[in-house]
């Protein structure tokens, strides 16, 4: 697989994580709450989706580390293993989605008042710290099958997945502070995991058949 369709496939994945309402929703009604300015909005976006990326790529480095050395003995890896896992992950997913869990909503439910006069920064490091702690798994797989590509091929999907969820973020922010809320997304929310298997599932059955 070379570095264009991997970087492709970075790109679809971390757009979709970007797009999801339930990262972005809750910043915007506590923002809302607070009022806070666009900026103040943007820099607290930015200060919460960056720990996440950041966890996400550490877990997601040490699957590529694993995947590499396989994949330096083995080389149905690229073929068979790399989109096998991709597909694996996108069925639990999407069976999650019927089973009827709600959305893994990283934020979490808000009560915006409980923000109430609360500085910023008690507001936004807490939250920051809990997707510390939160990984994206569907990305981290996909880190797996970045693996095939060497170290180039996990430091690129690295670069994309942090500088389009950051901005994501911080533009669907902004975007929702100016109205852009009013556009009906439940089922994007209902549904987030439905969306991400699907893609997963995509992005999978596309490597086999470019590989096999």
């Amino acid at each position: 697989m070379d570095m264009i369709q991997l970087a492709i496939g970075a790109l679809a994945l971390s757009v979709n994580h970007a797009l999801m309402p339930d990262h972005w929703i809750p910043l915007v009604m506590i923002s809302r709450a607070e009022g806070w300015t666009r900026a103040e909005s943007s820099w607290i976006a930015a200060l919460i989706a960056i720990p996440h990326t950041v966890s996400t790529i550490l877990v997601g480095v040490l699957i590529g580390v694993v995947g590499h050395t396989l994949s330096s003995t083995h080389e149905f890896i690229m073929g068979v293993a790399a989109p096998l896992v991709l597909i694996a992950v996108g069925l639990v997913y999407v069976a999650l989605d019927f089973r009827g869990h709600d959305h893994h909503g990283h934020e979490g439910p808000v009560d915006t008042d409980a923000y109430s006069e609360r500085s910023r920064f008690a507001i936004a490091i807490p939250l920051a710290t809990a997707l510390f702690f939160s990984p994206c798994i569907a990305m981290v797989s996909y880190f797996f099958l970045a693996s095939t590509g060497g170290w180039p091929g996990i430091v690129m999907v690295s670069v994309i997945y942090l500088i389009v969820t950051v901005l994501g973020l911080v533009l669907m922010v902004n975007l929702a502070l100016s109205g852009m809320e009013r556009i009906e997304w439940h089922f994007l929310e209902e549904h987030e995991r439905l969306i991400t298997g699907i893609v997963l599932i995509a992005l999978g059955v596309l490597v086999h058949l470019v590989e096999g």
